[in-house]
């Protein structure tokens, strides 16, 4: 009971102070232990700055953990829900001597978007914001309590490759760089800064990585605000010049009002509390990267060569292994402005040489690259398109090429082997798009070309490895690959369905995927199978996906076999979102967004099936009502049958001819019914 009371107080305590559709964003949700490995962290949408207390546990994925009070410090930056080791946790700030020990005091704890605060059990009350690259952090001290600042320049979640440099600047600044790993330590990144305090210190003691920070006995309030940039420590000295005459309510009140903003795209009705908390929540964390890494016209790619493309906003900070199936598509949908620079930055990557995972010369925390051109190719189909684009992803086109060649060949430099099953099953994903992307940029040969290396690879793939199915398909551990059982895998190839149902039959395969369903052998935690609930469509049964996906959202009596990397000792029973500190399933990676925007998609009643086409299976809404505020007007989205009850589809009028709608009938529409 008391676990019980605490759970309910935090979700309670995110939902203070917060206005617009913000109201219902639980920071709490997933933060706890290995349940989404998420963070409260303040932050704007898409902005570098993501600041917050890292709890006192090595290698904790995002920094913080609900379930930790003991706090090594306030850092600057992490990446949301990547899983792996974490990357992040730079310039870390302890209001106290080191190696004292702090706790943050459970139940003072607040955060709503934009803004993060508690106290301390030394008597310090800690308040956080941000803008898009700088962290601030105010200190108030209580009576009695130890006026100092313990700043680690050389901090991190993962130690790794970590180095550091700093020099102090008058009697209230530092400025430096710091370097560290990125998650699973395959490559590094980066940042200069800039730290000013509001009040004059004295360097107690200081050695290469730390300074004590010691403020006179009369100070009550300390401000501390943390410019970052990849560029140049001029640039993270602008960042916090550029807002000197900002008071820290007022960003506060700035990083509120761009939530605010964003998550208004969206409205729903007819849900309960806490169906809006988790759609709202979902929505929070699909917008915290890729991050806003441009410094005015200045920025730094991949390869660490600085650039410069005062034109648009350069972004960095990946996770494409699964954010290519759900969360870019979402964007594309809602925020097309601001995904077709996503897509340029994107098509930087292969021009600055381009890896699978990180480089070493990275501008900022970042992960994983693969499946890039599934993302252009989704954001392209769906009308994000401009000469520049188009000339972009021509330029970028023959780096995807010499990546499909090395990823022919084994033992692969850049990590692209073909090796196991779902290895195959993830590039003919790729090879397919670049097939697409390559008849929508004119080059015919080309996309000939990989048409039919797609085409026959999968051929070869599907009928040796998943289309005769044995009892070994349930395996996890021990099947050969990374996460996923061949029966979980057997469906990754949406774009193919047709080729399934020419050797199987439709029938047969409605019948064997309705199987997967009721053997409890879908993974609901984890990516490579996200897409399989709405197959049905393909297979001329949607009904099922609509009944499917209603069961999905809210039966507490789920049963859950199979963690991130293997099966789970006992299975876990439950729905796989709930409105908790533990909120997502055991052992689920968030995986920056991707999670949030198939629970998104779910509860709106459409789903990009198939990553690539500019197209949605649509099934019966969780709300009774949707409004999509999008760039080409409001779209609204009602249910008019109980749940689970579609029968037809009207789009202004007219019945949809099927359940399947293209993405500029969705854009275009006034009102959808479902009925």
């Amino acid at each position: 009971m008391k676990r019980l009371a605490t759970i309910l107080a935090a979700a309670a305590l995110s939902l203070c102070a917060a206005a617009g559709n913000g109201k219902y964003v639980n920071m709490f949700m997933g933060t706890a232990g290995d349940h989404g490995q998420v963070s409260p962290a303040a932050q704007v949408p898409f902005g570098l700055a993501s600041v917050c207390p890292d709890c006192l546990v090595k290698d904790r994925h995002a920094g913080y953990d609900f379930e930790v009070p003991a706090t090594s410090g306030i850092s600057v930056t992490r990446m949301s829900g990547t899983g792996g080791d974490g990357t992040g946790g730079n310039l870390r700030i302890l209001p106290a001597q080191p190696g004292s020990k702090v706790s943050i005091v459970k139940g003072s704890e607040k955060a709503v978007p934009g803004y993060y605060s508690a106290r301390l059990d030394n008597g310090v009350r800690v308040e956080l914001t941000a803008t898009n690259h700088c962290a601030l952090e105010k200190y108030t001290f209580e009576k009695g309590a130890d006026r100092v600042l313990t700043v680690d320049f050389n901090s991190a979640i993962d130690p790794r490759r970590s180095a550091c440099g700093y020099e102090l600047v008058g009697n209230n600044h530092f400025s430096g760089w710091v370097q560290t790993s990125t998650v699973c330590n395959f490559g590094a990144y980066k940042l200069y800064f800039c730290l000013e305090t509001s009040a004059p210190f004295v360097v107690e003691a200081s050695d290469a990585t730390t300074a004590i920070l010691r403020f006179d006995a009369d100070v009550a309030q300390v401000e501390v605000r943390i410019g970052l940039s990849a560029v140049d420590e001029v640039r993270a000295a602008a960042v916090v010049s550029a807002i000197s005459n900002l008071s820290f309510k007022r960003i506060r009140q700035r990083a509120a009002a761009a939530w605010d903003n964003i998550l208004g795209r969206v409205d729903v009705s007819g849900g309960s509390s806490e169906q809006r908390t988790l759609f709202y929540t979902s929505f929070y964390r699909l917008c915290l990267s890729p991050f806003e890494a441009s410094w005015g016209s200045a920025y730094r790619a991949a390869d660490g060569r600085l650039r410069s493309d005062g034109s648009r906003t350069f972004y960095s900070g990946w996770s494409m292994w699964d954010t290519y199936r759900t969360k870019f598509p979402m964007l594309a949908l809602l925020v097309p402005g601001r995904m077709k620079d996503i897509c340029l930055s994107l098509t930087d990557l292969y021009t600055c040489g381009k890896r699978n995972w990180a480089t070493m010369t990275e501008p900022v925390p970042t992960v994983r690259t693969e499946h890039s051109q599934v993302t252009l190719l989704d954001a392209w189909n769906k009308g994000i398109q401009s000469e520049e684009l188009l000339q972009a992803i021509k330029d970028a086109f023959p780096y995807m090429e010499a990546e499909a060649d090395e990823g022919r060949s084994a033992g692969a430099r850049n990590g692209l082997t073909r090796n196991a099953p779902d290895q195959k099953m993830e590039t003919i994903y790729d090879l397919w798009a670049m097939s697409q992307l390559a008849s929508a940029i004119g080059l015919n040969t080309a996309a000939d070309r990989y048409r039919a290396e797609a085409e026959t690879f999968f051929e070869q793939t599907w009928k040796k490895e998943f289309m005769d199915i044995t009892p070994d398909f349930a395996k996890m551990r021990g099947s050969g690959m990374y996460q996923g059982t061949r029966w979980q895998y057997r469906w990754a190839m949406p774009p193919f369905a047709g080729k399934m149902k020419e050797w199987v039959g439709e029938e047969t395969l409605a019948a064997q995927l309705e199987e997967f369903f009721a053997r409890n052998l879908f993974n609901q935690g984890n990516e490579p199978d996200i897409q399989t609930p709405f197959m049905f469509h393909l297979f001329g049964q949607p009904h099922k996906t609509d009944s499917l996906v209603n069961v999905l959202l809210t039966s507490e009596k789920m049963i859950h076999p199979y963690g991130g990397n293997a099966e789970f000792p006992e299975p876990f029973v439950g729905r796989a979102f709930r409105n908790a500190p533990d909120g997502y399933a055991p052992e689920m990676d968030e995986d920056d967004g991707t999670m949030s925007a198939w629970y998104m998609f779910c509860q709106m009643g459409f789903y990009p099936v198939s990553p690539g086409r500019a197209e949605y299976a649509m099934f019966s809404p969780l709300f009774k009502k949707v409004v999509l505020h999008l760039d080409s007007g409001k779209v609204i989205i009602e249910r008019r049958c109980a749940p689970a009850g579609m029968s037809r589809i009207m789009v202004d009028g007219r019945q949809l001819d099927g359940f399947m709608i293209s993405h500029e009938m969705l854009c275009g529409a006034k009102r959808i019914i479902i009925e």
